[in-house]
């Protein structure tokens, strides 16, 4: 079906840069953080991501995070709707995270023949890239079938992964029960995990930081030629100059570097550097 205006929303964990989410027109609605009594809006306004990262390590009791009342994203979908044909609502990994059900609900006032509500079965530049291919099909196409088509063969054609400083934040979330499981010697690797499929798995233990960032360029270029690349950090730009070097001769025009949002960063932890990448097969 061909339309003249189909719009995005999206929440806050996807990481998109402010230019990008202006230039599309996607709405975005925060994700909360919770520390000293108080909980924090996730818009990068309230929560200041350098400054959450520096001071994260010595807050007690640990953060907790939360999705979006649905009030809250109401008002965001509300806002938008009115100036689209069509809404596509894409959220962070549903099993993780009530973000998605959230969604659901603020938007089952509307008429449901004109939204589309989709789990990205991922998070941070995962689920931004799949936005933002969306809406470029979208303003391309005009074409409901395919910017659905273009999301799914990206779901398809990416990898998201991340390499731990420590597998410790993300045993104390309790959101993972392998790494609520891991005790011991495992607290003194270097994890690789994969963030897909609405799953968070353990890809592979490396006793420094270097050979995992060794690890993760090896996993990416397994996949070239890569179309769309995204290096994604908790205040470790180092890392991700390291990791850009390793991977300079398959680096995309448009590579963008982004620090990782509170809400995803409170359960990996400082240090952690990743990719989200997607294989130029999705296009074909």
């Amino acid at each position: 079906m061909t339309l003249s205006k189909i719009r995005f929303v999206t929440d806050s964990t996807c990481d998109l840069p402010p230019d990008v989410i202006a230039r599309h027109e996607i709405g975005v609605v925060p994700c909360y953080v919770n520390f000293g009594g108080q909980s924090y809006a996730d818009d990068g306004v309230e929560l200041i991501r350098e400054q959450y990262y520096d001071k994260l390590p010595h807050m007690r009791p640990f953060p907790t995070t939360a999705a979006m009342p649905p009030a809250v994203a109401q008002k965001v979908i509300d806002e938008v709707f009115p100036q689209s044909e069509h809404l596509f609502i894409l959220t962070a990994f549903s099993n993780m995270s009530t973000i998605h059900q959230s969604m659901k609900m603020a938007s089952s006032h509307l008429p449901q023949d004109r939204v589309t509500l989709i789990d990205s079965g991922t998070a941070s530049m995962g689920l931004g890239l799949q936005v933002l291919i969306g809406a470029e099909t979208a303003e391309q196409t005009g074409d409901i079938n395919a910017v659905l088509s273009a999301m799914e063969r990206v779901r398809q054609h990416q990898l998201v992964y991340a390499s731990l400083s420590t597998l410790d934040y993300l045993r104390r979330s309790g959101r993972v029960s392998w790494a609520s499981a891991a005790i011991g010697n495992l607290l003194q690797i270097k994890p690789i995990i994969s963030v897909l499929h609405n799953e968070v798995k353990s890809v592979a233990q490396l006793r420094t930081f270097r050979r995992s960032l060794d690890e993760l360029a090896r996993l990416a270029l397994e996949q070239a030629p890569i179309d769309r690349l995204a290096l994604m950090h908790t205040n470790n730009l180092e890392g991700v100059e390291e990791l850009r070097e390793r991977l300079s001769d398959s680096l995309p025009a448009d590579t963008m570097v982004v620090r990782v949002n509170p809400t995803v960063g409170t359960h990996i932890g400082p240090g952690a550097v990743g990719l989200t990448m997607v294989s130029q097969t999705w296009r074909t």
